[in-house]
């Protein structure tokens, strides 16, 4: 599976990219057909204002998930576990629920 993060308006340290692939590697593991998923982190101007965006292509189709949170981390956590469930809802529809 290929991970491709990209950060808008600033520069992500290695730590925040370090988390963001531990998180996002462990979706592979809800569905094998997962190709690739692009992270794309960005400030706005709301209190909340750590926007993390996933978009994941699994085969015939290209699921997409955006958090908002305080922090970056708090963003990356809560969007990756909405895509996990959103993952294997696609499986399952797919596949039937095995």
């Amino acid at each position: 599976m290929e991970i491709n993060i990209k950060s808008l308006k600033f520069d992500a340290d290695s730590k925040l990219i370090e988390y963001v692939q531990k998180k996002v590697s462990k979706l592979e593991k809800f569905f094998d057909g997962v190709a690739s998923v692009d992270v794309i982190l960005s400030l706005l101007p709301e209190p909340e204002n750590k926007s993390v965006r996933l978009q994941t292509r699994i085969p015939g189709e290209e699921l997409v998930i955006e958090k908002n949170a305080r922090t970056f981390e708090e963003a990356v956590t809560d969007a990756a576990d909405a895509m996990k469930e959103k993952i294997v809802r696609a499986k399952e529809k797919k596949f039937g629920s095995n």
